[in-house]
């Protein structure tokens, strides 16, 4: 061995000082992401040098919200500012993680369309017909809506796609003018503001966040979607960087999920609100935000 053992650091002494099992160390060593210093050749067992430590503890935490080992890697073999390079990368993982989420979200929502609707209706393209607005338009709304969905759970979209999802949330909400319920138009008003809030665009993500609030208000419209106007708030004003306003929306959509009937919607509600960003709710809170809407479509 080149390096004298007492001055290294057990696998199981490192294990114990980072928080990774001595299963995920050889792992990273046979992956070449954090190899030991050295290794004996009579016995196989692996000792680090102290300043391995650091690595291992940024390992364990980046591994621990799921960011992919090459980008792991990336962070270790930054030139420079490791602390900048991390922080692109949790910026990048974050974005795969809401692109994530919103597609759960999304087909949570075509679920619940599946279930009140029926699957005949939706595989012989056919639809309830109790509104007495044209069919065709209403089709429209709802597959410009979800296709909004689809773009918004896209983990890489170009700015041509971003472009094309913000025109066609306001396309749906449009249409949903046209024909659908004062619900429709408040959930159009909700995903405008989504969109806007997830391109970083504070001043219309609030704008379009309050017309669905004041929709809510103006038709004595509870449960979720009053929960979530709030919630569009509340992400409206974390974009904007006003963690203060941020947080008193927040607190007044807990307050409104308190009367949503289902526990399923509600608990949408409660996770949407933590996926909101710098917005630390109260310990009281949690038990009280990821959801959306379903599409247009009334529930």
């Amino acid at each position: 061995m080149n390096e004298r053992t007492d001055r290294l650091v057990t696998i199981g002494h490192l294990a114990r000082q980072t928080g990774l099992t001595t299963k995920a160390l050889r792992h990273y060593d046979r992956v070449g992401l954090l190899e030991p210093a050295v290794v004996d050749p009579g016995t196989g067992y692996r000792y680090y040098r102290p300043d391995q430590v650091a690595a291992a503890r940024l390992i364990q935490t980046l591994r621990a919200v799921d960011v992919p080992l090459a980008q792991v890697r990336a962070c270790l073999a930054a030139d420079g500012d490791q602390e900048a390079a991390t922080a692109r990368v949790l910026t990048q993982h974050r974005r795969r993680l809401q692109a994530r989420l919103d597609r759960i979200r999304g087909a949570l929502h075509r679920t619940d369309h599946l279930i009140s609707e029926g699957t005949t209706s939706t595989m012989t393209g056919t639809r309830p017909t109790t509104e007495t607005a044209p069919s065709d338009e209403r089709q429209l709304a709802v597959d410009l809506f979800n296709g909004v969905w689809r773009l918004l759970e896209q983990e890489d979209r170009s700015a041509e796609e971003d472009d094309r999802m913000l025109h066609m949330a306001h396309a749906s909400r449009h249409h949903w003018g046209q024909v659908g319920t004062a619900v429709n138009r408040s959930r159009g008003e909700w995903q405008c503001s989504r969109v806007y809030a997830v391109l970083g665009r504070a001043e219309p993500a609030l704008h379009h966040a309050r017309r669905c609030l004041d929709i809510c208000r103006e038709n004595g419209i509870g449960d979720w979607d009053l929960a979530f106007a709030f919630e569009a708030l509340a992400r409206a004003a974390a974009v904007e960087g006003d963690k203060d306003q941020a947080r008193a929306w927040a607190e007044q959509a807990l307050a409104a999920a308190d009367d949503i009937a289902e526990a399923e919607d509600r608990e949408l509600v409660l996770s949407d609100l933590e996926s909101i960003p710098g917005l630390p709710l109260s310990p009281a809170s949690a038990d009280a935000g990821d959801g959306g809407v379903t599409d247009g479509v009334s529930k």
